[in-house]
């Protein structure tokens, strides 16, 4: 059976991307990081790992694959939309939201798209 091992982001300065995701998420890296890749891992060993390697690609405006980070519920979405923005995340300007979104979109000081989402919602 397969199992989901890591999520990969392409980044173009993978120091500060690491940076940004471990204050982000309270990971650390699994082992020394290289200038090219570093895999990050929860603190305390249990959940998905997060790896940056080094890409020369531009990020998507409409990208086919990102991260959902889910915040208990309203109020506590709209504190770490706020704590992510202080950490360097910036808000998108998303262009498909519905109506009764559940969630935000940010961008990664790389400019990767993830969404922080209400899972109290509907």
């Amino acid at each position: 059976m397969l199992r989901i091992g890591s999520i990969v982001l392409g980044v173009s300065d993978v120091p500060r991307a690491a940076a940004f995701w471990m204050e982000a998420l309270g990971y650390v890296p699994r082992e020394e990081a290289e200038d090219d890749w570093v895999v990050l891992v929860p603190v305390e060993g249990h959940g998905p790992q997060l790896a940056l390697g080094l890409s020369r690609t531009p990020v998507q405006e409409h990208p086919r694959i990102h991260l959902d980070l889910y915040a208990g519920d309203a109020a506590d979405q709209a504190a770490e939309v706020e704590r992510l923005v202080s950490l360097g995340a910036r808000r998108v300007d998303w262009d498909l939201y519905p109506d009764d979104a559940d969630f935000v979109v940010l961008a990664d000081p790389e400019g990767n798209r993830f969404c922080v989402i209400d899972t109290s919602y509907g």
